[in-house]
């Protein structure tokens, strides 16, 4: 959470009224960060870790920026940017993934995970730290969304409630394999849909319909849909 109070004035804890604020909120976030990874008992350059997170901000801020115009743009419901920040669970989950995600590209066992199950008991959004996430990632409502581990999603995906991006099997000797699909850009997943394997890809520019459940590839530029076939009786029209 200090981390996006750094970056976003809405999640802001303490009051920032000069340069020297922001230096002395950066230095702080530093020396909390290395105080978790110390008490955690891993054994890693706490300090570098430390120093290469703050490097990072920056770009994690352009990113963010990036997802929240995205979440503003797929929402007709949306009056602003700062609605998206300050209200929609997407915004917050990915906030928090982009994080733990970082943390977990340096090695960093445990604590990006515990990032992401933080920000999954608060929005019911699930996201691996391990996952690939590209640019312009709208979530929209989220509840029910799970992202696998070796998940790779491509620039401007665009996912629902509901969504699973998961395995084909839970197998543990495959932990070291690629086990959830690829999802390539400008791809959108309606509320319900389903995608598992390693070796499913989505390809670019395509839709998946709601409640649909996939286990094979399909073409860039696809419209994929689940038919269902509902039947409506009145009881109350008398029988002939």
């Amino acid at each position: 959470m200090d981390s996006l109070g750094l970056l976003f004035p809405h999640f802001q804890r303490y009051r920032i009224d000069s340069h020297l604020d922001l230096i002395g909120q950066a230095n702080s976030l530093r020396q909390t960060l290395e105080k978790i990874i110390t008490s955690s008992g891993v054994e890693v350059d706490d300090q570098a870790i430390s120093e290469a997170y703050l490097n990072y901000l920056p770009k994690l801020l352009e990113s963010l920026k990036l997802d929240a115009e995205a979440m503003f743009l797929g929402d007709p419901a949306a009056q602003s940017i700062d609605e998206v920040i300050v209200c929609y669970p997407g915004f917050f989950s990915i906030g928090i993934f982009r994080i733990a995600n970082f943390l977990h590209s340096l090695g960093l066992p445990i604590i990006p995970r515990t990032m992401t199950e933080f920000a999954h008991e608060r929005t019911g959004i699930d996201i691996h730290p391990g996952a690939a996430i590209g640019r312009s990632f709208c979530i929209d409502h989220g509840t029910g969304t799970v992202i696998g581990e070796t998940t790779t999603i491509g620039d401007n995906v665009k996912i629902y409630q509901g969504v699973t991006l998961g395995a084909l099997s839970v197998d543990k000797s495959l932990s070291s394999k690629k086990r959830h699909p690829t999802i390539e850009n400008n791809v959108v997943i309606y509320s319900g849909s389903t995608i598992l394997g390693g070796e499913t890809v989505i390809g670019e520019n395509s839709i998946i319909g709601g409640n649909a459940w996939l286990t094979r590839s399909i073409r860039p530029n696809s419209k994929f849909y689940h038919r269902d076939k509902t039947i409506v009786k009145d009881d109350s029209t008398p029988s002939t």
